[in-house]
């Protein structure tokens, strides 16, 4: 899931470092046709100096000398001119109006390829690069929208909750059991909602940078295994099964404190979409170089699309299950690898469960 950082340098950049370009805006053929013509121009001149030097005196040959030097200066700047309003002007304008529209909030421009042959150049990549660009601004721009939206919703929720099942207990109309019952809602409502406001801010520490990790020697055998006994009430209430194969020997410099954040959000994830009597299995082994924590389950498995995206903020590609997460926990379990300088991979059938596996340097 992380992406690999690219340091570009200088020299010939674009077509060092970029393999989709195939061909030059100014190519080998526009700089020999502007030789030519400057050459064709320069050979009538000797023509005709060699003609008036027989004819004229000295300074009629300077004069006409002057004067055809200008004529093929003038010719040249204007021939360059219009080689460089098409080539360099135009696709320019084109692009300033382009970011222009994007500078004042509007994502849905997009650029159509300036070539009709079918080659690449350096102004096709940059038409490439922009359209990716304002299609990721787009997605951020309803990302945003969509986590305004889910926030209130998830805050909506439980406060609606507490406000009637408090109105209810006031009005003194309940039974001891209608009580007690409604007083259970209650708590569970504002758990939830405290739940909610916690990964929330968490989230928002994590993004912000303002969470640093506390690296020390830990033992993840014994860190998995603390985070695995807190399920263990509800591994029985599903009659789960739970596959251990843990490495006691790894030992990896971490901060035990975030690391314990991401077993618990991947567990409650196997356990929510795992059904009764389903399996989770649990690994850990390490090479040379990483240390692998691997969690799988039998469960209702993703699709390709579901896959891409639930590590996106109140993703729920799952929506009969939502009343039983938010759609936060993946998403500080991504922050926390990114954190960690980890990476999580993702490995899922539909109907037949999913693996999730981090990876952690030594």
């Amino acid at each position: 899931m992380k992406q690999a950082k690219t340091r570009i340098q200088g020299g010939d950049t674009m077509k060092q470092t970029d393999p989709r370009i195939n061909v030059r805006r100014f190519n080998l053929r526009n700089y020999v046709f502007l030789f030519v013509i400057i050459l064709i121009f320069a050979g009538s001149y000797a023509g005709v100096y060699f003609l008036q030097w027989h004819k004229s005196s000295d300074f009629y040959i300077v004069l006409s000398m002057l004067m055809y030097l200008v004529v093929i200066s003038g010719f040249a700047t204007f021939l360059f001119g219009l080689l460089r309003v098409k080539n360099v002007e135009k696709p320019i304008n084109i692009f300033q109006n382009a970011f222009k529209q994007v500078a004042q909030g509007d994502y849905s421009v997009r650029l159509e390829k300036m070539r009709t042959d079918g080659k690449v150049d350096e102004f096709e990549v940059m038409v490439e690069d922009f359209n990716f660009m304002v299609n990721e601004l787009e997605s951020v721009e309803m990302l945003k929208n969509d986590f305004v939206s889910n926030v209130s919703h998830e805050l909506k929720t439980p406060i609606t909750i507490i406000q009637n099942t408090t109105t209810l207990i006031a009005s003194g109309e309940l039974s001891d059991d209608e009580r007690e019952e409604y007083c259970e809602k209650l708590s569970q409502a504002t758990n939830r909602l405290s739940y909610v406001i916690d990964n929330i801010l968490q989230l928002s520490r994590l993004e912000n940078s303002k969470v640093k990790p506390e690296l020390r020697q830990v033992n993840l055998s014994e860190c998995i295994s603390e985070s695995i006994l807190l399920y263990d009430s509800i591994l029985d209430e599903k009659d789960l099964g739970v596959e251990i194969d843990l490495d006691p020997s790894i030992i990896v410099e971490t901060d035990p404190q975030l690391l314990s954040i991401v077993w618990k959000n991947i567990l409650t994830n196997a356990i929510k979409f795992t059904p009764e009597k389903g399996t989770i299995g649990i690994t850990l082994k390490a090479d040379e170089k990483n240390v692998m924590v691997s969690f799988s389950d039998t469960g209702c498995g993703m699709d390709e699309h579901t896959a891409r995206h639930i590590f996106e903020k109140f993703y729920q590609g799952d929506t009969s299950h939502a009343t039983k997460g938010n759609g936060l926990g993946l998403a500080l379990v991504m922050r926390i690898i990114d954190l960690l300088q980890g990476e999580i991979l993702v490995d899922s059938e539909l109907g037949k469960g999913s693996t999730f596996t981090i990876k952690l340097k030594k």
